[in-house]
């Protein structure tokens, strides 16, 4: 059983479709949505159809939540505030109203079972759209917020780094961003774990995409916050 994760597609479906056609050239059984599906790209609408087309289960992430009631102050630094709400409303003009209550519907967390391999999956933590876990996390931080349980696979989005950790007999694993990396590779990330008989492979998979053709997309749009984003897109990082 071989199983994809992806996360943190954020309105760019020019690396989604890449993302996709290598997890199809790859064989995979199963493919699973950890969140933040619209928000800050320039093909919001796109992203959420080909998502629904997938038979996949979908849960939602802080980004999703932004979408469907706003950004309240605190959750951004304040300097961001502003332009960022600019960028959350001009993201809601693509979408309908279907879309929202779609987006307003789905999960927070996936708890899988394959034979003896539990997996718990999030968008950040299992009690929050919003905390940050980073890759630097002390054990003791990690334990404290993913509430390692009886899960043999703790794995989420949410920060865009990607990384995979062993913790009390607990394999950590972030998936990175479909398409907002922020670990200085632009390049798309996702997680597959593949399930073999009495074996279990974590791996982070990079893929290419045309980075230049998203920049263009916001260029050729009103997008708010052109420069910015075209600058993260083309570093892959903040």
């Amino acid at each position: 059983m071989r199983l994809a994760f992806i996360s943190d597609i954020h309105g760019n479906a020019v690396a989604l479709e890449a993302v996709l056609e290598d997890i199809r050239n790859k064989k995979i059984d199963k493919i699973f949505v950890l969140g933040d599906l619209c928000f800050r790209g320039p093909e919001p609408k796109k992203c959420l159809e080909l998502v629904q087309r997938l038979d996949s289960k979908i849960i939602k992430g802080n980004a999703d939540e932004w979408i469907i009631r706003g950004i309240k102050k605190g959750e951004v630094v304040d300097s961001a505030f502003e332009i960022m709400s600019m960028e959350r409303e001009w993201t809601l003009s693509k979408l309908d109203k279907v879309d929202v209550e779609f987006l307003t519907n789905l999960p927070v967390e996936l708890n899988l079972s394959y034979e003896t391999v539990k997996i718990h999956a999030f968008h950040a933590t299992p009690s929050s759209l919003f905390d940050i876990v980073k890759p630097t996390d002390p054990d003791e931080n990690i334990i404290e917020k993913m509430i390692l349980d009886d899960a043999d696979i703790i794995i989420y989005g949410h920060i865009h780094k990607p990384y995979v950790r062993f913790i009390n007999g607990s394999c950590v694993l972030n998936v990175g961003s479909v398409g907002l990396p922020f670990d200085g590779v632009a390049k798309s990330s996702y997680a597959i774990i593949d399930l073999q008989g009495n074996s279990i492979n974590t791996s982070i998979v990079r893929v290419n995409y045309d980075v230049d053709k998203v920049v263009q997309q916001f260029i050729d749009s009103d997008y708010p916050n052109l420069k910015q984003m075209a600058t993260i897109l083309k570093n892959g990082s903040v």
